[in-house]
């Protein structure tokens, strides 16, 4: 009888174990299926009654999102915002009717993003979905992602290594090193000197050859001397660092010295310089010229 009551009792168990390794395992296929499609195909409709929960919540900060529709239009910014969209779930698993999953999304933001114009730009994120599942539908979910990094990759806030970059760039080029300048600035930076500034004639000089030939190489042609003062950086939405200076310098001609009031506009992407633009006082450049 002992005997008969020890197999009932692992009978039962061995059933509750496999009935709920099958309840997870089809969560887990309905679950990537429909996103797979939702994100990869853009079939929104598939957030519907079917596949989700009627009170289906994203917990969110500042305020959670519950329902079908508004879930719906949520979700319709990454289907709108974006192109050339990629979607991998990397891993998931589950307990009983809770979710994890690990995902990788790539795509261009080429379309309105919960009203971010479209910036042309590329984002690369990984992150993990904590689920909860109700009789086979999605009733819940909690992303947690870099979301610093997702707006860095928008260009909506700024690197925080660009004002590192930048600070570089000044130290190389206040002891002559120019090779490790022009190591800065991408193979397509676009360089603009300010209007009335004699080196402004070659406007605009594209890569780094243009400028070291256009700018660099005048200026070492030009003056005795030539170094920057008094900077100060500025770290600017959008990848873009602002510099305050004064340049110091002394004309080989004429012996007359600059100290000119000047601010430059670098803008960055990924570490290098694609943009500069230059602010200075070209009265007095041209004056000290002139002398």
């Amino acid at each position: 009888m002992k005997n008969l009551f020890t197999l009932f009792i692992f009978s039962l168990l061995f059933c509750t174990t496999s009935c709920n390794n099958s309840k997870v395992e089809n969560n887990i296929k309905m679950y990537s299926n429909v996103w797979d499609e939702i994100i990869n195909n853009g079939k929104l409709d598939l957030i519907n009654d079917t596949n989700f929960d009627k009170d289906i919540t994203l917990i969110y900060n500042p305020e959670n999102v519950v329902g079908i529709e508004n879930f719906k239009d949520y979700y319709n910014n990454f289907i709108t915002g974006f192109s050339d969209v990629k979607f991998t779930i990397v891993d998931v698993f589950g307990q009983g009717d809770k979710l994890v999953k690990h995902w990788h999304y790539k795509g261009t933001h080429s379309g309105d993003f919960f009203g971010i114009p479209a910036t042309g730009k590329t984002v690369d994120l990984k992150g993990v979905t904590l689920v909860k599942m109700k009789d086979g539908k999605i009733a819940q979910e909690q992303d947690f992602m870099d979301n610093m990094l997702f707006m860095q990759q928008l260009g909506i806030v700024s690197s925080p290594e660009n004002i590192k970059v930048i600070d570089g760039l000044y130290k190389a080029f206040g002891i002559g090193d120019i090779p490790t300048v022009l190591t800065v600035l991408d193979p397509k930076v676009v360089w603009n000197e300010a209007e009335g500034n004699a080196y402004a004639d070659g406007n605009p000089y594209i890569g780094p050859d243009a400028v070291l030939n256009g700018i660099f190489a005048r200026v070492g042609e030009d003056y005795e001397f030539f170094k920057v003062a008094d900077l100060k950086l500025l770290d600017m939405s959008n990848n873009q660092v602002l510099a305050t200076l004064r340049y110091n310098g002394k004309l080989k001609k004429n012996g007359a010295v600059i100290d000119a009031q000047v601010a430059h506009l670098w803008s960055l992407n990924d570490g290098k310089v694609i943009a500069f633009q230059q602010y200075v006082d070209t009265k007095h450049l041209n004056d000290a010229i002139n002398k």
